[in-house]
C-alpha cells in the first residue's frame, strides 16, 4: 500500500497547507473516480502499489486516452493492455514516459521504478504462434517488478527442447505455460 500519498494529504490538513474541503475532494476519489464511460479505480495504486490496468480492446482511443489522464495524477506506473499503435500514439501525446510493446500488446507508462524481487517467473510456450500471449504475460509481470525468464518454442512435439531448459523451469517460482493449440504443455510441465 502506498501510504504517503494519504500521509501527504493528512499532514497538509494538520499544518494548515491543504484545506479540509480539499481534502475531502481528493479523498472522495479514493474508492473510483466515475469519469462517465469508465470508473477509475484510483484507490488500486494506494491499496496494492500498482495502478488500475487499463483493458483497451473495446475502448475507443479517446477513452483510453481519457484514463491515462486520470490515471496519471494520481498513479505513477500504468500499464494498457491489448493496446494497439494508434492507442500508444494517443497515449505518447500526453506523455513521454510511454513505450509500446508491440508484440505484447502493451503500452508502459513507467515513472518509478519499483522494486524488483530476486524470485524468477518462466514464461514458457509450446510453439511461436503463442509468443504474443505469453510477451503480454512477461511484460505484465517484468512491469510488476519481477524478474521473467522467457523460455519459447518447447512444445511436447520436440519434448527434448523442454529438457534442455529444465534449469530455468525448476529455478523457477512461478510457471506461466501458453500452449495455444491442444494445450497439452501444462501437463507435461507439472
Amino acid at each position: 500500500m502506498e501510504i504517503e500519498y494519504l500521509r501527504e494529504i493528512l499532514e497538509g490538513v494538520k499544518n494548515g497547507s491543504v484545506e479540509v474541503d480539499d481534502a475531502l475532494t481528493e479523498l472522495k476519489k479514493l474508492p473510483f473516480e466515475d469519469l462517465g464511460f469508465a470508473k477509475v479505480d484510483q484507490h488500486r495504486n494506494i491499496r496494492n502499489g500498482y495502478p488500475e490496468v487499463i483493458y483497451c480492446q473495446g475502448k475507443t482511443v479517446e477513452q483510453v486516452k481519457k484514463i491515462v489522464e486520470r490515471l496519471m495524477e494520481k498513479n505513477n506506473n500504468i500499464m494498457a493492455t491489448r493496446a494497439d499503435i494508434k492507442c500508444f500514439e494517443a497515449i505518447k501525446e500526453i506523455t513521454d514516459d510511454a513505450v509500446y510493446y508491440e508484440e505484447a500488446r502493451i503500452v508502459v507508462v513507467k515513472k518509478r521504478d519499483i522494486s524488483k524481487v530476486s524470485k524468477m517467473i518462466a514464461v514458457i510456450t509450446a510453439g511461436t504462434a503463442d509468443i504474443p500471449v505469453a510477451e503480454e504475460a512477461a511484460v505484465t509481470c517484468e512491469t510488476m517488478g519481477n524478474r521473467v525468464e522467457r523460455v519459447y518454442d518447447v512444445g511436447v512435439a520436440g519434448i527434448h527442447r523442454l529438457f534442455a531448459r529444465l534449469d530455468v523451469i525448476r529455478e523457477a517460482n512461478v510457471l506461466v505455460v501458453v500452449a495455444g493449440m491442444e494445450g497439452a504443455l501444462a501437463s507435461v510441465v507439472s
